[in-house]
């Protein structure tokens, strides 16, 4: 009798842990190889919707309308190289496609009037009311200073770290909405930086609603110490140096 209850109990199937209701795919931005490995991750995924940092709420609606207009609003949104982001679309299946891009004058006000105002009633539920702990404050001073080749002075990173934390939050809340909306699972396409688990958007995202599952995959050139559920690493894209063009004389 145990060995035929035992031979039963191995017989059924294994069930796979149940996907999060959010998944954040990371990118390097200009890596194709990056793109390919969101799509196949979004084909296994089959989200209800993905949540994009490059498109507008508006661009975004153009291409979920007509997926033909996915090139055209894309170009729209002022990103380059749709061609390279191409797989991730013909990936989509069915999901509905979310806009979670700020305007460009949106952004540049966050420099003059603060993150906090920018996002209004839910600068509390993202913790955007709240200064930064000083140690993380520098810290991402210097990540952004370095990402920008040292070609500015230092005192400027900090508006730059507001924005940061803006962005964060509003694809933290774009995911929260398309969650409500279309049910899990929902990806979120965006850069590795805003992936992290520490303080990026699964952070706003378990700081607003703990309840939400996410899983953070970071798609990256080499291997990392970025707080990341599972790093993916992808081939070096080829480009030219990016700091010539602000450090050549």
């Amino acid at each position: 009798m145990r060995l035929t209850a035992l031979f039963l109990l191995l017989a059924l199937p294994v069930m796979a842990n149940p996907a999060p209701d959010i998944v954040v795919l990371g990118e390097v931005h200009d890596n194709p190889d990056a793109h390919l490995g969101q799509a196949a991750a979004l084909r296994d995924l089959r989200p209800t919707a993905v949540v994009f940092e490059m498109l507008s709420a508006e661009d975004a609606a153009r291409a979920d309308a007509d997926r033909s207009q996915s090139a055209d609003a894309w170009e729209a949104s002022g990103w380059q190289d749709f061609p390279i982001y191409a797989p991730i679309f013909d990936a989509l299946g069915e999901a509905r496609i979310v806009g979670a891009a700020a305007s460009r004058e949106v952004v540049r006000s966050v420099y003059s009037n603060g993150a906090a105002a920018l996002l209004g009633a839910d600068a509390a539920r993202f913790g955007l009311d709240e200064a930064l702990p000083e140690d993380q404050h520098q810290l991402r001073m210097q990540m952004q200073f370095e990402a920008h080749c040292e070609a500015m002075p230092i005192d400027m990173m900090a508006g730059m770290v507001a924005v940061q934390r803006y962005r964060d939050a509003v694809f933290a809340r774009a995911a929260l909405n398309a969650l409500e909306t279309y049910g899990p699972p929902v990806a979120v396409i965006a850069g590795n930086g805003h992936a992290r688990t520490d303080w990026g958007v699964p952070a706003m995202i378990a700081r607003a609603a703990p309840e939400i599952t996410t899983r953070a995959i970071g798609f990256v050139e080499e291997d990392t110490n970025m707080p990341l559920d599972e790093i993916r690493i992808v081939p070096r894209a080829r480009r030219d140096d990016p700091c010539q063009s602000l450090t050549s004389k």
